[in-house]
């Protein structure tokens, strides 16, 4: 197995608000090697652009171990550091917010390119730049390049901005919920942008996004990591996750997204909660931190003893004691991907492209 670029190994992330100690990302490991897509999914405040932040360098783990082509980040000289940092690149949620406003276009790629000596000149670089902006499909560049941020529109914005993280020639993208401020009209023709860019340069993607709907479009050939208020609760093929969801955090993802067909809205089983509320980051329940609003809880087990993330076929692993026992004991039938990915397919009719 070839050595993967970017590896985290049981890693966490604490914060402190005066005496309470907040547990925004605990004990996550995952591998992403040259062209994998991973899409962390979520609701808001579940961990994962901190999560992202790690990835990219941008926070230092209180608890484990970042690797890039396996030496540990933080322990890297200076010069390797700054490998790392070009290597990966992070897409910010806002291009207005992360975007210099009193930067042109063509002020905003060139430098990068200079900086990093990819261009041997400012002449080579404005080149470079525009071949840059016709691969995010920003043409004619011409027309981009004096332009300003607020003179374009929010999904041009969000292109110069991806076309800033490929000036360094990057290894991995993290995409933090790149689609979300743009329109809904153009976010598939976005979606389509980032996928041929992984198959063509052969960049991977960290992929953060609170829509499984998107995660599903975009990472079909890729996996998918659930996390739930730090914690990772299902990770596997995105076909499994959102054809045969196990975990019952999953299957309440899922079961709130809106279906464009009326006949499968009727169809579609409710799945209720106990609870809507979000337990707090500062008060964490025991035990399994889903159970408070969990239809499968089971007294003395799910709110005593914390789930771990554990594998119940050789591809997917989910941290659920009851999903782990009926496994174990038979009572689920083993994942099928062909299976899944029907059901995938008709509970979310995308076209995949």
């Amino acid at each position: 197995m070839p050595e993967p670029i970017l590896e985290l190994q049981q890693v966490s992330v604490h914060f402190r608000r005066g005496r309470v100690l907040l547990r925004a990302v605990e004990d996550i490991s995952f591998q992403l090697g040259l062209g994998d897509v991973l899409c962390l999914v979520g609701e808001s405040g579940s961990g994962k652009t901190t999560l992202g932040k790690v990835v990219a360098g941008l926070l230092r783990p209180t608890v484990g171990v970042v690797r890039y082509r396996g030496q540990d980040v933080w322990r890297l000289d200076s010069g390797a550091f700054r490998r790392f940092r070009r290597a990966v690149q992070i897409v910010h949620q806002d291009p207005y917010a992360s975007l210099n406003p009193i930067r042109t276009v063509v002020d905003t790629l060139v430098p990068p390119l200079l900086h990093h000596r990819i261009a041997r000149n400012r002449s080579d670089a404005i080149e470079r730049a525009a071949r840059l902006l016709e691969l995010v499909d920003l043409v004619p560049p011409e027309q981009f390049l004096p332009k300003y941020p607020h003179q374009l529109s929010g999904g041009q914005r969000q292109r110069v901005s991806i076309a800033r993280a490929l000036t360094v020639q990057p290894e991995l993208i993290v995409a933090d919920e790149a689609t979300s401020m743009v329109d809904v009209s153009i976010r598939v023709s976005l979606l389509n942008t980032l996928r041929r860019l992984r198959e063509e340069l052969g960049v991977a993607f960290l992929f953060i996004t609170h829509d499984l709907a998107m995660a599903k479009y975009f990472a079909w050939q890729g996996r998918i990591a659930v996390l739930y208020l730090g914690r990772v609760v299902e990770l596997g093929p995105t076909p499994s996750v959102i054809g045969d969801p196990l975990h019952p955090y999953t299957q309440a993802l899922l079961a709130a997204l809106p279906e464009p067909d009326p006949d499968l809205t009727r169809r579609k089983s409710k799945l209720l909660l106990r609870s809507l509320d979000i337990p707090s980051l500062a008060h964490l329940p025991s035990g399994c931190p889903f159970h408070p609003r969990c239809l499968r809880f089971v007294s003395g087990l799910c709110d005593v003893e914390r789930p771990s993330l554990r594998f119940v076929d050789a591809h997917r692993s989910v941290a659920c004691h009851v999903v782990v026992q009926e496994r174990a004991a038979g009572d689920l039938p083993p994942s099928s991907q062909e299976a899944a990915t029907r059901r995938a397919d008709e509970r979310m009719p995308f076209e995949r492209g």
